[in-house]
């Protein structure tokens, strides 16, 4: 713009790159995100992530390795934030009944040991004699369940988009689950070669366009659901349905009569409440397909107790609290 080439003719670099901020910020003027002073001094964070992946198409040639750049530095900040959160859950629920039958010391499960010889306390010499020792499983089951996460792209989705390849990527990396990911408008997209890196993954996501929920869940029905007791199906979705409606509510009861533990979620974002379809949300929930607005370390509580078998009534009464 002719504006913003005067800006650049009278002021410093620093005042240019305020100076555009400001207008991408408080003008929703987006291409300016992609002039050579604004991306280094914008806040990393995922709600840019979103916009540079809707934009993606406008970024020029000198700006793309930049905007690479970005991406991945977000996207490893929250991995490390959620990672080792996840890998405890997910390995706790799975070995919840098990024991070992090497009795070394690190498989020694201390928690459950102390917990079921409390009778053994010695008050004189106060220390804990135990009775019996417990011991963690030493290995535990490649792909014990299968994870197949289904993802809106459509325009509104764009956080949500971000935070379900992470998370992919996070579950993708532990062998005792089998992790699919999906990206679904009209047409859908199996990404789950790409988990091995979530920001291949985000650079493949097409933001914008409408939505077909029915098309996505049919796929996974063919491709994903091998042994339905041990699936976790997880869509994250506003539920507004451009596809066939009435066909999308039976293969959601298909799937429930089949013993899935499905989910869905109206966003994944650390943001305020979603827009979805209310009256979609009440049909599937009367299938028992609880859907709700949910954070990513929500998600790792809701997947751990659906691996226990457990209800999630309690957990989301106290989260929406």
């Amino acid at each position: 713009p002719e504006w913003l080439a005067a800006v650049r003719e009278f002021f410093s670099h620093d005042i240019v790159a305020l100076v555009q901020k400001d207008a991408i910020e408080k003008k929703g003027l987006t291409q300016l995100l992609f002039e050579p002073e604004t991306l280094p001094f914008l806040e990393k964070n995922v709600e840019l992530v979103a916009t540079l992946m809707s934009a993606r198409g406008l970024i020029p040639d000198a700006a793309r390795e930049t905007a690479r750049q970005i991406v991945r530095e977000v996207v490893e900040e929250v991995r490390r934030a959620l990672e080792s959160e996840v890998r405890t859950a997910v390995l706790g629920a799975l070995r919840r009944n098990t024991t070992s039958p090497l009795r070394v010391l690190r498989n020694l499960d201390w928690k459950r040991t102390i917990r079921r010889n409390l009778r053994g306390w010695d008050a004189e010499r106060r220390r804990l004699v135990p009775d019996k020792l417990y011991f963690w499983a030493n290995q535990t089951r490649r792909h014990e369940w299968d994870v197949a996460i289904l993802v809106d792209q459509s325009g509104s989705m764009g956080e949500s988009v971000v935070y379900s390849s992470i998370m992919a990527a996070i579950f993708a990396s532990l062998d005792v689950l089998r992790t699919r990911l999906l990206f679904f408008d009209t047409e859908v997209v199996d990404v789950t070669p790409m988990l091995v890196d979530p920001v291949d993954v985000l650079f493949t996501a097409q933001l914008g366009g409408g939505t077909d929920i029915n098309r996505a869940v049919a796929y996974a029905q063919a491709n994903f659901i091998e042994r339905p007791e041990k699936t976790l199906l997880i869509l994250i979705t506003d539920l507004f349905e451009g596809g066939n409606a009435e066909e999308l509510v039976a293969r959601m009861r298909q799937l429930a009569d089949s013993k899935v533990k499905s989910i869905c979620l109206l966003a994944l974002s650390d943001s305020g409440k979603p827009s979805y379809d209310h009256e979609m949300a009440q049909k599937l929930a009367a299938l028992g397909t609880p859907c709700f607005g949910c954070t990513p370390k929500l998600l790792v509580k809701v997947v751990e107790r659906l691996m226990r078998g457990q209800d999630l009534g309690p957990l989301l009464d106290a989260e929406a609290r």
